[in-house]
């Protein structure tokens, strides 16, 4: 038995004061969170991608597709936590996910750029939508929740790549503020401006998030 724990302490010793107990713990709660993550993240983009369509809200549908990457965003992180015994493989899962959601959040960058232009141009105003308004003031409130628990649990491993699974998560939150701040001005308002401006003040945070994940640079894991 004492061998047993002097054992323990070693590989706590080694591994940055962390038994590895401790980090199967953390592992196991990391999954959790990805698991919620996920769940919601799915009703959000469903729900988001049909009042944006029916209403015709490039704010609401531009945050629906961002739903959809953190969907992605979220499964890469579940891989990650899967391979967490295997270095190598750890390393190659992050540098391939951080790519394909890097080059998602350019297309969606492009596609919200070109929709809100026109939206713009051709002075398209959208319906009032209360779904769009309620799915959004939810997730100001849910997403940086789990994103702080998230961030923990990163932090904890050293893990670079956990770490910007959860900043996305924190941009989720981010979107659906600058999101609901367009559409509900336009169901209270009427300002139909208000939904395409929403939407291209969301483009410098997804293009800055875009090209960090083309970069693809990995920080070393414990």
């Amino acid at each position: 038995m004492k061998e047993r724990i002097a054992s323990v302490g070693l590989r706590a010793e080694r591994g940055g004061g962390m038994s590895d107990i401790d980090r199967g713990a953390l592992i196991r709660r990391g999954l959790l969170l990805n698991y919620a993550t996920i769940g919601y993240n799915t009703v959000e983009a469903v729900v988001s991608l049909i009042a944006g369509m029916l209403a015709g809200s490039v704010a609401l549908l531009g945050f629906g597709i961002d739903s959809v990457i953190e969907v992605t965003a979220s499964g890469a992180a579940q891989w990650r936590l899967r391979s967490d015994a295997e270095p190598v493989r750890r390393e190659q899962v992050e540098r391939i996910s951080l790519r394909l959601i890097g080059a998602c959040f350019l297309g969606l960058a492009a596609y919200v750029t070109i929709d809100a232009g026109k939206s713009l141009w051709l002075q398209e105003r959208p319906n009032r939508t209360i779904v769009g308004v309620v799915i959004l003031a939810l997730s100001v409130f849910v997403m940086p929740l789990l994103a702080r628990a998230k961030r923990d649990v990163a932090d904890k491993m050293q893990s670079g790549a956990l770490r910007a699974e959860a900043k996305q998560t924190s941009l989720c939150a981010y979107l659906s503020f600058i999101a609901l701040a367009g559409v509900a001005l336009n169901a209270t308002f009427g300002w139909w401006w208000a939904d395409p401006v929403a939407a291209l003040a969301m483009v410098p945070i997804i293009v800055v998030e875009g090209i960090a994940g083309l970069r693809a640079k990995v920080d070393d894991c414990c």
